[in-house]
């Protein structure tokens, strides 16, 4: 964190105390009036299904069918571009290749890439990993911030000033700052993180490594991390899945739908991406995964033998009931807002988690990871009154295998977004292309009128 000689200034003084509860006053909404005005809260019906806002060709999510003219939960389903993203991930990973690239080039064009198109693609990715001159010295090493996504934030917006057309609208454009955000992503993390970690020990080494041209996104990733460059296949696999996995998830979850919202104003690329980038590091969205990671720590200090089905049980009552953990009542990575049954992303992943644990020496931990898995459910099922099913999400597996890889905690949701800004891109470009008016939802009053009263007779 920067040092800072104004640091009296962010303390919550009496006066910022009462200020607050004057804003607690006047802004507490009573529940029971969305439901009076027939708000959908969320976007969502009481159900729980998304409000439709809008129409995409980008990806698509399933979680129910219909069966003799009711609507019944199945097993999840991903689609990118109309393609099932379990058949996408079988098909590079039997030809024993790496996959984000092809994703990234399938989620903006629209269709899967010939190998010669995959080759000329690659080739314009990486003719867009330079920074601008000094970027590293000039902003990169100056003020690091101790939140990688914040860092990233910054470093995009910071973009905008070295771009001579940076509020050219045009498609050409556009594409062109989203594929150079695409390529530049994993290095403004990476380097921003390398920055933090000497400013808080100098003792530490401050090492940059270019990326290098004849490496895939999750290789380049790992190769620029590690002081050494080196890293195992099934390591650098294993991220290029994540990264695919994490690329895209249909318009309406809060960052591609902030995407839409910002990008609807006519603002800039860079600002529709820092926007997007803001909504993402919530631990309600992107920043999910590290709460998992966090709730497992604190359950194998609390859990004295693993492998105890009703001592595992009795800690998940007990983080339901807001006796463990951080109080909130969660059991973090299970639930998802759109799928019941299953996450057919958390399926894909865990195939591939059990591997890396044998290689990391970890199966003991994805055992425990396994039994909460399969017991959350019905803990779930009996604390709560759901009107759906509950599963694992992404997140549940995403932190431990980040764990296993040996990227530290702050880099967590910003690999994130290093795969995210693929869908990003895409929603940006769709809403550049089929350009209507500014989104803008209804907002109902509930305050009553009042008369002005002069300063002196307050």
């Amino acid at each position: 964190m920067v040092k800072n000689a104004r640091s009296d200034l962010f303390e919550v003084s009496p006066q910022i105390l009462g200020l607050t509860e004057l804003c607690r006053k006047h802004s507490s909404i009573d529940t029971q009036l969305y439901k009076k005005y027939d708000v959908k809260r969320g976007l969502r019906d009481i159900n729980g299904k998304g409000v439709l806002t809008g129409l995409t060709e980008i990806s698509e999510i399933v979680s129910s069918k219909t069966v003799n003219g009711k609507t019944v939960p199945c097993e999840g389903k991903l689609y990118y571009r109309g393609i099932d993203i379990e058949d996408i991930v079988r098909g590079f990973i039997s030809e024993n290749r790496f996959g984000f690239e092809e994703t990234v080039y399938l989620l903006l064009f629209g269709d899967l890439p010939s190998p010669e198109h995959l080759a000329e693609f690659k080739s314009l990715l990486f003719r867009y990993r330079t920074l601008p001159t000094n970027f590293v010295r000039d902003i990169i090493m100056k003020a690091p911030s101790f939140d990688m996504m914040n860092t990233l934030a910054r470093s995009v917006l910071t973009l905008y000033a070295y771009d001579e057309k940076a509020n050219d609208n045009s498609l050409p454009n556009v594409l062109r700052q989203c594929l150079e955000m695409i390529a530049l992503f994993p290095q403004l993390a990476v380097y921003g993180y390398q920055a933090y970690t000497h400013n808080q020990n100098p003792y530490n080494s401050f090492f940059i490594h270019a990326p290098r041209p004849e490496l895939s996104t999750a290789e380049n990733i790992l190769h620029m991390l590690r002081i050494d460059n080196r890293y195992t296949p099934l390591e650098a696999r294993i991220l290029d899945l994540a990264l695919v996995l994490h690329a895209e998830h249909g318009g309406g979850n809060n960052s591609s739908f902030t995407t839409h919202v910002v990008a609807s104003s006519g603002t800039d690329a860079y600002s529709v991406i820092a926007a997007a980038l803001g909504s993402l590091k919530g631990p309600k969205h992107g920043g999910a995964n590290i709460k998992v990671m966090r709730m497992f720590e604190d359950m194998k200090r609390e859990v004295e033998d693993w492998e105890d089905e009703d001592e595992v049980a009795d800690y998940l009552h007990r983080l339901l009931n807001r006796r463990a953990f951080d109080r909130s009542g969660l059991i973090y990575g299970m639930g998802h807002a759109v799928y019941s049954l299953s996450d057919p992303r958390a399926n894909i992943f865990k195939l591939f988690v059990k591997r890396l644990s044998e290689e990391k020496g970890l199966k003991k931990e994805y055992n425990l990871y396994s039994m909460v898995e399969r017991l959350a459910p019905e803990v779930i099922g009996k604390e709560r009154k759901t009107y759906k099913g509950v599963s694992a999400n992404i997140d549940f597996y995403s932190g431990f295998v980040y764990h296993m890889l040996g990227l530290p905690a702050e880099l967590f949701t910003p690999v994130f977004a290093m795969a995210r800004i693929a869908g990003w891109s895409a929603h940006l470009m769709e809403e550049r292309i089929n350009e209507g008016k500014i989104i803008r939802p209804a907002y109902r009053s509930i305050a009553a009128h009042r008369n002005y009263i002069p300063l002196q007779n307050r």
